[in-house]
């Protein structure tokens, strides 16, 4: 049976920072529709003003896919901020929604602040954010993202340099989408659909410890990569993959 897979990046993050991972998503479930909608204030809809709360995020992406054509139900792959998406759409609205597949994400009340932002990173963070050039900044979100290319990937940052300077996510709105991921907090109770938590052992950004605590509170499936770092289908994109496709099997 097909299914529409959407896939849903996190902050200030656009459909074309997932590289060749849909491609190779698409190999491994050939039968799939996959989708990549951008967020308010990132990518295409970088004129938009992001959204303050995870639940106006939600309502964009539910009329986003019913402009394409797109009926429920979906399954939904979804990447440290998109996993707060996800889950609030699974609470709001489980009769849409086959799977989740939450990467590297966290949320309130499962893990303390310490854990779900590194605090080693936030003097780092807010200075890139406040004064940094766009350069530097893409340099710093790929060493604190990839194992991969902690020691830096120059041809990659000009690309992500490029989708910057063609879509620019304001810093106002990437203060917005920091705001509404502050602010949200997840159900006590695990939603109704099966779900699958993902997470990269080697995580810079997010310690992968609030993937292990909410797969353990949600009594949800998990895999964790022992190399992996926050973006895991950056860095191990063919490994994401075949866990979806051994999963459904399930």
């Amino acid at each position: 049976m097909s299914h529409t897979w959407v896939l849903l990046r996190g902050l200030m993050r656009e459909q074309r920072h997932w590289g060749n991972f849909p491609a190779q998503l698409a190999q491994a479930l050939p039968d799939a529709t996959i989708v990549t909608p951008d967020l308010p204030g990132n990518g295409q809809q970088y004129r938009m003003d992001s959204a303050t709360r995870v639940a106006q995020t939600v309502e964009f992406c539910r009329q986003d896919l019913l402009a394409r054509g797109l009926a429920p139900p979906y399954r939904l792959l979804a990447l440290s901020l998109g996993g707060m998406v996800a889950v609030e759409w699974a609470s709001l609205y489980p009769h849409e929604l086959a799977s989740c597949v939450l990467i590297n994400t966290s949320m309130r009340p499962f893990s303390p602040f310490h854990q779900r932002l590194r605090w080693q990173n936030y003097g780092a963070l807010l200075r890139q954010l406040l004064l940094g050039d766009q350069a530097s900044q893409e340099a710093l979100i790929l060493r604190l993202t990839s194992t991969r290319h902690r020691a830096g990937n120059t041809e990659l940052v000009r690309q992500w340099v490029a989708f910057q300077q063609q879509y620019p996510v304001s810093r106002r709105n990437a203060l917005r989408q920091l705001l509404s991921a502050a602010r949200f907090r997840a159900p006590a109770s695990r939603p109704g659909m099966p779900l699958l938590v993902l997470a990269g052992a080697q995580d810079r950004l997010v310690d992968h410890r609030c993937s292990l605590t909410l797969a353990q509170a949600w009594q949800a499936d998990i895999a964790v990569h022992p190399e992996g770092g926050h973006d895991l289908p950056l860095d191990q994109p063919q490994w994401v993959a075949q866990q979806l496709a051994q999963w459904l099997q399930r």
